[in-house]
């Protein structure tokens, strides 16, 4: 019973954080954090589940392509908030002011935003929709739908194993409040079921292209963080998030684009 409990409110806690799913309202002690992350990927589950729904509607010619496309684009901000989107926008803002790392860290607290973050923002809607638009076939779209799960499990990863650029702020509260051992093992578990999935769901050629392009930035990732930063922050893994989820979603259309060539 106090397994079960444990588990339902670790749920509402990751719920509760890293979407607007309305959850029952509780108030969190240190012992709620300590195994919240191993429940981020079931966002991502979530995600996945709508956009397989929409193109099932798609495909029963309920609307045509143009909506699938911008509705597609538009779920993850629906179910998320623009949690991570705002990560995101931060450390472009960060990155592109090409100042010392303090000042970078500081940026990154900074509420308001700047101009290459807007831009970085508008550049990442054009190239998202484009790729939506190349992605054909139930293949391809269990491939991209795939990602929202690995992506989170994959930047939870980060939270527990990447040095972390500060000592405070929610994303070293988590990781000091956590169980370690049992988030990485939930995490990497996670992260094999989503890639068993998409191989078998997608085949060799759509799982092999999105899985090495998001381990590929994976690696970047990490030492990107750790040059111009000093370590992780709560930001830095929203703009992982948001990043790789592109990343898959390119790779998915390239190969969607030579398939049918």
């Amino acid at each position: 019973m106090k397994l079960l409990r444990t588990i339902l409110k670790s749920i509402d806690v990751a719920f509760s954080i890293y979407s607007k799913i309305p959850m029952p309202k509780f108030d969190w002690a240190s012992d709620d954090m300590k195994y919240h992350l191993c429940f981020f990927p079931l966002i991502g589950a979530v995600i996945a589940a709508l956009e397989w729904g929409l193109f099932c509607l798609f495909q029963a010619e309920l609307f045509g392509r143009a909506f699938f496309v911008l509705f597609a684009f538009a779920l993850p901000l629906l179910v998320t908030g623009g949690f991570h989107v705002d990560g995101f926008m931060d450390t472009m803002d960060a990155l592109h002011s090409y100042q010392p790392r303090e000042k970078k860290l500081e940026i990154l607290k900074d509420p308001h935003i700047g101009a290459f973050a807007v831009i970085s923002l508008l550049v990442y809607a054009l190239l998202a929709l484009a790729f939506l638009s190349e992605i054909d076939g139930k293949e391809a779209v269990a491939a991209a739908a795939a990602s929202f799960v690995v992506s989170r499990a994959l930047s939870g990863i980060a939270v527990t194993c990447f040095p972390k650029a500060k000592k405070d702020g929610m994303l070293s509260t988590a990781a000091e409040t956590e169980n370690r051992k049992v988030v990485l093992i939930s995490l990497v578990i996670q992260f094999c079921g989503a890639a068993a999935f998409m191989f078998f769901a997608s085949g060799v050629l759509y799982c092999a292209a999105s899985l090495g392009a998001v381990m590929l930035f994976f690696v970047w990732f990490y030492f990107m963080s750790r040059r111009e930063f000093g370590g992780v922050t709560g930001d830095l893994c929203g703009f992982f998030v948001t990043v790789s989820e592109l990343v898959a979603l390119a790779a998915v259309s390239v190969c969607c684009i030579f398939a049918g060539n």
